[in-house]
């Protein structure tokens, strides 16, 4: 097959879980022999890079400004691809796309989109944004040959909230087995002794409840232990400011850090604290736990989905107080920190990307054969086989 990827900022990852999902997506369906082209984003991609893991890129404008960048990138990326790509199979990320699959689909390319964990529930959108996203989603399953989401509990609330189940492939995961500590050694980090924090500092990511949190436990508890927040965000610098001061001495802030310093961070982490409340199966938490990190995440109902009795879990209603006391507990409960961290390597073995590679080749070529001409009369058929099933990981 040749597979468009269109809706990412484009790969080598340097941003989010999409780009991640993208770049691991492309580099397994290549080894299995289909042809890859990843749209990009000139930000975000250097131009001069034509080839990834096998994939071919290109390069398309776009308009920098929040609430354009994504529809406008993707929109002319849909173009290219029925005009001149011409892909056996279009596959969009991102519900905001959804709109966009219709020139792909209306073009006769079988179209399938993962919406995600439900953008429209981002605290980030203002009113108008959000009505938009709550039509972009509903009208994604009928736009779209297939819509897809990465949760069951995202699934769900799909289906409770618009009338219909999406089909769900997970996230996947995979630990390059990094175990140096250069990272450590830059910012100052003794293996062991910090919590880490990693996402767009947004306030859905609620990094500023972390912070307070970290605040109400006494030095004498964390005893020279620090909190990292790694990460950063476009068009939200007066929070990220806020985040900064609400902070006391033991944070610290390096900004974003990708590739090996991120695995190096997640690998040597006290434990990994996930306190965000929307989305669906957080990378960070596989990543996290393919790392061998403990992981401490919000009752988020996908969260807890994802970690299973991996865990452990604090009350995202109750906010800062319930983090700090779990977090307290944790850190004064170091036997009980060395079992969620054997726990958590083996939860992530049910989330290989050779799994969900799998699971994503199966659908898209049952959507490419459902757009063909249809079957043969029976009474033409000498041989033949159904179209293969779409498997899923066991919970």
């Amino acid at each position: 097959m040749k597979i468009a990827i269109l809706g990412t900022r484009g790969i080598p990852a340097a941003y989010s879980g999409f780009e991640t999902a993208a770049e691991q997506l492309a580099a397994r369906f290549v080894e299995r022999g289909h042809e890859v082209v990843v749209y990009c984003r000139p930000h975000v991609v250097d131009r001069d890079l034509h080839e990834h893991v096998g994939a071919r890129l290109v390069h398309l404008p776009t308009i920098r400004n929040k609430y354009l960048d994504t529809f406008v990138h993707t929109y002319l990326s849909a173009e290219h691809a029925v005009r001149r790509l011409k892909p056996d199979v279009a596959l969009f990320f991102i519900a905001g796309n959804s709109p966009l699959t219709r020139i792909t689909r209306g073009a006769g390319v079988p179209t399938v989109i993962n919406v995600d964990g439900l953008d429209s529930d981002r605290s980030k959108w203002p009113a108008a944004a959000k009505s938009y996203l709550r039509f972009a989603e509903r009208n994604a399953p009928r736009w779209a040959d297939v819509a897809l989401t990465d949760s069951d509990a995202v699934a769900d609330i799909f289906d409770e909230r618009y009338g219909q189940r999406i089909e769900v492939i997970p996230y996947g995961v995979e630990d390059p087995g990094y175990t140096t500590t250069d990272t450590l050694d830059r910012l100052g980090l003794t293996p062991g002794e910090y919590v880490l924090f990693v996402g767009r500092l947004e306030p859905e990511n609620n990094p500023h409840m972390l912070v307070d949190a970290f605040s109400r436990i006494p030095y004498s508890v964390t005893k020279g232990k620090k909190l990292v927040i790694v990460g950063g965000a476009p068009y939200a610098d007066e929070f990220i400011q806020s985040v900064h001061r609400g902070a006391d001495p033991r944070v610290i802030f390096p900004g974003y850090v990708f590739g090996r310093g991120y695995w190096e961070l997640q690998k040597h982490s006290y434990l990994t604290a996930v306190p965000t409340e929307v989305g669906g199966t957080h990378p960070v938490i596989l990543e996290a736990m393919a790392a061998g990190a403990a992981v401490l995440v919000n009752d988020h109902a996908p969260n807890v989905e994802t970690i299973g009795t991996a865990g452990h879990t604090f009350s995202g209603a109750e906010g800062a107080p319930a983090l700090a006391r779990e977090l307290e507990a944790l850190l004064l409960d170091p036997a009980r920190v060395a079992v969620l961290r054997d726990a958590s390597r083996e939860r992530a073995k049910a989330y290989s990307w050779d799994n969900v590679t799998s699971q994503y080749e199966a659908l898209l070529q049952r959507v490419v054969a459902g757009r063909s001409f249809g079957a043969l009369d029976e009474s033409l058929v000498v041989s033949g086989a159904p179209a293969p099933e779409l498997t899923r990981l066991a919970p």
